[in-house]
């Protein structure tokens, strides 16, 4: 039954934290023109590394969102993103390097649900014995 329950691996894992990693970029790409905006992101590789120890720092920060094991810890210990080019009216968004690290996201996702989608189709053919 152990196998079972890590089936998926680092997978499962990643698209949960994929999936965050997504909302604070696209919420850093709608806030572009939005004065005094700062630009915030997450180490993925550092929540990932936590993740592996059983430790995954995420939190429901609304009221729609599924409880995690651990609601004490901050969501994904967000940074800001220092930029190339400050804006004037001090907005750090910067529309060109959000849209390159969310399409890098992306494929990072897919990636990880080709993965899982090629590991049910196994199993469904070794259930079905064909």
């Amino acid at each position: 039954m152990n196998q079972l329950s890590n089936l998926f691996g680092v997978h499962e894992k990643a698209l949960m934290l994929r999936g965050e990693r997504v909302s604070v970029l696209a919420t850093n790409i709608a806030n572009a023109d939005t004065p005094n905006y700062k630009s915030r992101d997450f180490d993925f590789a550092a929540t990932m590394a936590g993740a592996e120890r059983g430790t995954l720092p995420l939190a429901t920060t609304r009221a729609m969102h599924i409880p995690t094991a651990d609601d004490a810890a901050s969501m994904t210990d967000l940074k800001y993103r220092v930029p190339f080019q400050p804006a004037l009216d001090g907005n750090t968004v910067e529309v060109g390097i959000e849209q390159s690290k969310f399409a890098e996201n992306a494929v990072h996702y897919q990636a990880s649900l080709g993965f899982i989608n090629s590991q049910i189709s196994q199993l469904n053919l070794a259930i079905s014995g064909q």
